[in-house]
């Protein structure tokens, strides 16, 4: 167990591990989940949703909704805290699609909540072990009472899906267990998430009478082989479960050294270890008797935020020592920036902000940091700041200095964007975490001046309103739709999940019924932005002139005439991972980047090296007689990241709407060929072009989308 009681005592029941998921509405019971670490939760999203009185199935992340959780503690009890979902994974079938009603398993399904809690945090959570055939487990009810536990045996794992069967006494597995963890005594460990229950069906579908034959107790979980697959390239179980330190490591010995110089009293390393372990939220050991120096740099090196609490405790009275631990930690991936208590405040800070500044988060991070690669994990508030508190500083210093952390320079940014008050409560943190790295003022003034100079710049470019109109083809001359609003703060769909088609008439009518809802501030008058998501097959679609054509109404209602309109192709964005950190890099460089033209004359050979090489080209006309080839050429400049394309649908030769727009600056471009648009239906001699703009915004996020439905019709 060591001088530090971590994660895993035996001394704690498993049911301990149980939180309660509770519904928003009513606070009733929704489903369970189990502590993962002390500030996090993991579920299954469907819990999640059922929480938020959402479709089970629903796919789109919940974004900045608090979700409930409750947590119970062997001595003081149970207590509520709120969460936020930073990782989502959404139920979906085995070909990528949506789940269909009546489904009796599905991939994914799980919610990574982040919990609001003091600093020292929750209890640590239990080890993890691989699920296989015959364990004996145990499964909780969400309520986490010792009485609902219920006696499972593994019957099959085929696949990602493992399925038990109930013992057939006791509880029997029901709603309200799904998203809670599986312990198997044996491996004194969670082996998995409880996912759903078989009820016994007719061949239709409907619920059997009850019948001595009918009484099932098989219920189908998710091996933790198939949570560590969906998680691990998300960077999440890095963060959480950090590896033992080896002894042969050799931030290790620098620690243990560090240690036995600075505090080679047994009583001041006594001290130290108990101020330490409350800090950090765990149990210390004996009283009269300190850890060893290897326990202390074992626990530094096991807890993430140990590292960063000690420097605190140390800075004002040895900063020679401070530094000499942050830089032997430096060497091992497992200390994080932030102590327990900056954390805390961090997230406190954040979780005060206006919704349509928090959704601002991933841009100030591509100001801040231009050149920063992919992230994992999505750009969810919570998952930004666990990759940023891994990133080193930017550069900009002395020799000896240490360097500004990435996490501080977007935090700057961010505070450049909010009101007087707000942003001094974050330059206040950032001086206080500064000051515990022992960083120089100079420097993050520095950092804070880049950062109002940025604020400046993009003051006057408020989030435009929109509406996302889904587009999927359905054969004779019919579409299926789905609609959101983006007022500021994200999507939220306006849409139903259906099946139903529309013509082009009647597809224009429904999104101008979106139109009609928004409520755009006053003080933006900017006609609302409609950006058509599409897949590659779609790129062409005449969506900007459909016409409502209602014969009660005075106008025509063309979508293209009456409002910006672009279409975005996220399938053909994320076809290749690799190439979406250019597309981030290039759209922060807008308003400066280079235009390439692609003429009949371009050598297309050339032209793939050309796109991947130059990264500040932000935009390409294609000028290109219609086609296959013009399509290809179109495809490839989406897919390797160019964010802004343009090209006309139905020219041949030389396109009047190109060599026209092609003197509008990019940040125009969508009022611009509005504008070519409205003039081409009131003057088509003068303006003969049917130009089409691609638009792939890397500020604005685009909800999940089904690309894989199958399409009815021939």
């Amino acid at each position: 167990m060591g001088w530090f009681h971590t994660t895993g005592d035996a001394a704690v029941h498993p049911s301990r591990y149980v939180a309660t998921v509770r519904r928003t509405e009513d606070g009733r019971t929704a489903g369970a989940g189990f502590v993962l670490a002390p500030d996090t939760v993991l579920t299954c999203a469907h819990v999640v949703n059922a929480a938020l009185g959402r479709d089970m199935f629903h796919s789109t992340a919940p974004g900045a909704r608090d979700v409930q959780v409750e947590i119970r503690r062997p001595t003081t009890g149970s207590s509520r805290h709120t969460a936020r979902v930073a990782h989502w994974i959404p139920p979906r079938a085995p070909d990528g699609g949506p789940v269909r009603p009546g489904s009796d398993t599905w991939l994914g399904d799980l919610a990574v909540l982040r919990v609001d809690t003091p600093a020292a945090g929750l209890p640590g959570g239990p080890r993890q072990a691989a699920l296989s055939v015959g364990q004996k487990l145990d499964a909780w009810h969400g309520n986490g009472r010792d009485s609902t536990v219920a006696r499972l045996t593994v019957a099959s794992l085929p696949g990602p899906h493992g399925y038990v069967d109930g013992a057939p006494t006791g509880m029997a597995v029901g709603i309200g267990y799904s998203g809670g963890p599986l312990w198997c005594q044996e491996e004194h460990a969670v082996v998995g998430l409880m996912a759903g229950h078989f009820m016994p069906l007719d061949a239709a579908g409907n619920p059997l009478p009850l019948d001595f034959q009918n009484v099932i107790r098989r219920s189908w979980v998710i091996p933790w082989q198939a949570v560590e697959a969906e998680l691990r390239p998300l960077g999440v179980l890095e963060r959480l479960r950090p590896e033992p330190p080896d002894a042969d490591e050799h931030a290790f010995e620098l620690l243990v050294q560090a240690v036995e110089d600075a505090l080679p009293w047994p009583n001041d390393r006594g001290g130290y270890a108990r101020r330490l372990a409350r800090l950090c939220g765990v149990e210390p050991g004996s009283d009269i008797a300190p850890p060893s120096p290897e326990e202390f740099a074992g626990f530094l090196l096991t807890h993430p935020r140990s590292l960063a609490a000690l420097s605190g405790l140390l800075r004002r009275d040895d900063p020679g020592t401070a530094d000499r631990l942050l830089a032997a930690g430096g060497l091992s991936r497992t200390p994080r920036l932030l102590s327990p208590v900056e954390y805390a405040d961090l997230r406190g800070h954040l979780r005060a902000l206006d919704p349509a500044v928090t959704a601002r988060f991933p841009e100030t991070v591509r100001a801040a940091l231009p050149h920063l690669a992919a992230r994992p994990g999505g750009d969810s508030v919570d998952a930004l700041v666990d990759h940023l508190e891994i990133l080193p500083g930017d550069g900009h210093a002395g020799h000896d200095e240490p360097r500004v952390p990435a996490l501080l320079r977007v935090i700057e940014y961010l505070g450049a964007l909010l009101p007087d008050t707000q942003r001094a409560r974050l330059r206040l943190w950032s001086d206080g975490v500064a000051g515990r790295l022992g960083i120089e003022r100079s420097a993050l003034s520095e950092r804070r001046y880049d950062a109002q100079e940025w604020a400046r710049s993009v003051r006057g470019r408020a989030a435009r309103v929109r509406v996302l109109v889904q587009v999927t083809q359905a054969g004779r001359g019919r579409h299926r739709l789905r609609i959101w609003c983006d007022e500021g703060a994200g999507p939220r769909q306006v849409s139903a999940e259906s099946v139903q088609t529309y013509t082009a008439s009647e597809a224009a009518r429904e999104v101008l019924r979106a139109l009609d809802s928004l409520a755009p501030p006053p003080e933006d008058e900017r006609p609302p932005l409609v950006e058509v998501l599409v897949d590659r097959g779609g790129l062409n679609l005449p969506v900007d002139e459909w016409a409502a054509r209602d014969p009660a109404e005075l106008v025509p209602g063309v979508l293209g005439v009456e409002f910006p309109l672009v279409v975005h192709c996220p399938e053909l964005l994320r076809r290749n991972g690799r190439f979406v950190s250019r597309w981030r890099s290039r759209w922060n460089r807008l308003d400066s980047g280079e235009t390439l033209v692609v003429s009949d004359a371009t050598d297309r050979d050339a032209l793939y090296p050309t796109l991947v090489n130059q990264l500040d080209t932000v935009r390409v006309f294609v000028d290109v007689s219609p086609g296959p080839p013009r399509d290809r050429i179109v495809q490839t400049c989406l897919a390797v990241g160019i964010p802004v394309v343009m090209w006309d649908r139905g020219e041949d030769g030389p396109s009047h709407s190109v060599r026209h727009m092609a003197r509008v600056a990019t940040r125009e471009l969508p009022d611009g060929v509005h504008n070519y648009r409205a003039s081409a239906q009131a003057n088509p001699p003068e303006f003969p072009g049917r130009p089409v703009l691609a638009w792939a915004d890397a500020d604005r996020t685009v909800p999940r989308l089904h690309l894989s439905e199958p399409q009815e019709g021939p």
